[in-house]
């Protein structure tokens, strides 16, 4: 790697990362103030949520408005660095000694995912080492800069991945077989456990095997607010005539986890109307590009048993009270093709596109997206309810699919991956100073 003068070009094949001072909890306040991310829940879910200290009042401080505010309000940005500031002041945030790396890990059922927490550079976003396979909606991203910009901190964290090092897996084991600094259930009964990393020789070691060894970033979960950390450290290099490319600001906070410890989530579909079709009609349409067989049907009075899709290119369906099996057919779609293999890019061009008439998944109101996590149950509610016509259910794209896509510069469709658990918030925050 070269550097050089403020008009030499950086020549880094590998991602840059360090160690930061986090500013977090102490051991006996976090379940008060660690929250879920600001986008699970919205406001109202917020405020009954929230306790005294909770980050919310932080990421969503539009909750201590009566009625609740705007959250783009002036007003509700301003409260928001008031309570930074207060939380600071009260202790219930407080900044560690010096710069370390940090273990979270996330057990969910019998899968735990350990990540190491560390801050990443904002021109390997910018120059492609970190990877993106989604687009963002610049408002979004306008939202989420003006909230690491008001505070002059990353608040919240990313969710990164990276291909597997077994020597980085060795050290994040050797951390997480001691004694952790925090560790509870939330409220999901997912369990987070987070180990500090303080001594000097391996933290070293964690920056140098980084900055050699891994050669990408791939985002999982937190597009926006890449691109807002990303964009905030643009502003504040142009607004810095001595400017090194060193400074806090080119940092933003991330937890990376490898690569062969995460599980994509299904992703599913509801639409409103079979597009004028009866359900015969839709079942008769969907044989032309599938197979289609009846999976199960309502017995003895009960429901019937959801079905889940068995593998790529099969999908389940749920219309009227019955689940179907969907196969796509040879020849409908193109292995070679990172996107043309998607499940969700076959449903879409096959089923919402060319059947029910859905040409846009970002903006028709007949649409709408279900997490994995809520189960199929939860697909079979929305159209019994009468709320939803058809519901879709696809098999969960994988992270060797991701990484394809993001290394060949390609975009999923809407709506693809579902990363669970989320991470929480509060358990460390970077200051950009």
């Amino acid at each position: 790697m070269k550097k050089g003068s403020l008009t030499t070009t950086f020549d880094y094949t590998m991602v840059r990362v360090k160690p930061f001072a986090a500013i977090r909890p102490p051991k006996d306040l976090v379940t008060e103030v660690a929250a879920p991310p600001y986008d699970v829940l919205n406001s109202e879910e917020a405020l009954a949520m929230a306790g005294e200290k909770s980050l919310l009042h932080i990421t969503k401080p539009e909750i201590d408005f009566t009625p609740i505010a705007d959250e783009h309000a002036q007003a509700v940005y301003d409260k928001a660095v008031e309570n930074f500031k207060a939380w600071r002041k009260k202790g219930w945030l407080v900044q560690d000694p010096k710069p370390m790396y940090y273990v979270y890990a996330q057990t969910m059922g019998k899968r735990t995912q350990y990540g190491l927490v560390l801050c990443a550079h904002t021109d390997d976003y910018s120059e492609g080492i970190i990877k993106k396979h989604e687009l963002t909606r610049k408002d979004k991203e306008d939202d989420r800069m003006i909230h690491v910009r008001i505070q002059n901190a990353n608040i919240e964290p990313v969710f990164f991945a990276y291909k597997d090092n077994d020597e980085l897996n060795a050290i994040v084991a050797k951390a997480a077989s001691g004694k952790p600094e925090y560790k509870f259930t939330d409220e999901n009964k997912f369990v987070h456990t987070f180990w500090v990393i303080d001594d000097d020789a391996v933290i070293a070691r964690i920056t140098d095997i980084f900055t050699h060894d891994i050669d990408a970033f791939y985002v999982a979960d937190g597009h926006h607010r890449t691109a807002a950390a990303a964009r905030v450290g643009a502003e504040k290099r142009s607004q810095n005539p001595n400017h090194t490319g060193e400074e806090e600001y080119n940092y933003f906070m991330a937890v990376c986890f490898p690569q062969s410890h995460l599980a994509i989530i299904d992703y599913n579909r509801v639409v409103k109307d079979l597009n004028g079709l009866t359900e015969d009609g839709l079942l008769k349409a969907l044989e032309e590009d599938f197979e289609v067989s009846l999976a199960t049907k309502p017995r003895c009075g009960r429901p019937a048993k959801p079905y889940a899709p068995t593998g790529l290119h099969n999908f389940s369906m749920y219309l009227g009270d019955k689940w179907y099996s969907l196969t796509a057919k040879p020849g409908r779609y193109d292995d070679n093709d990172p996107i043309g293999v998607l499940d969700v890019t076959i449903l879409s061009n096959l089923v919402l596109d060319k059947i029910l008439g859905i040409k846009d998944l970002r903006t028709d109101k007949r649409i709408d997206f279900v997490g994995g996590i809520r189960g199929l149950g939860e697909l079979a509610r929305r159209v019994d309810s009468g709320e939803m016509k058809v519901a879709f259910a696809l098999y969960p794209v994988s992270m060797d699919q991701l990484i394809r896509i993001a290394d060949t510069g390609n975009i999923m469709p809407p709506k693809t991956t579902w990363f669970e658990p989320k991470l929480r918030s509060g358990l460390a925050i970077h200051e950009l100073v």
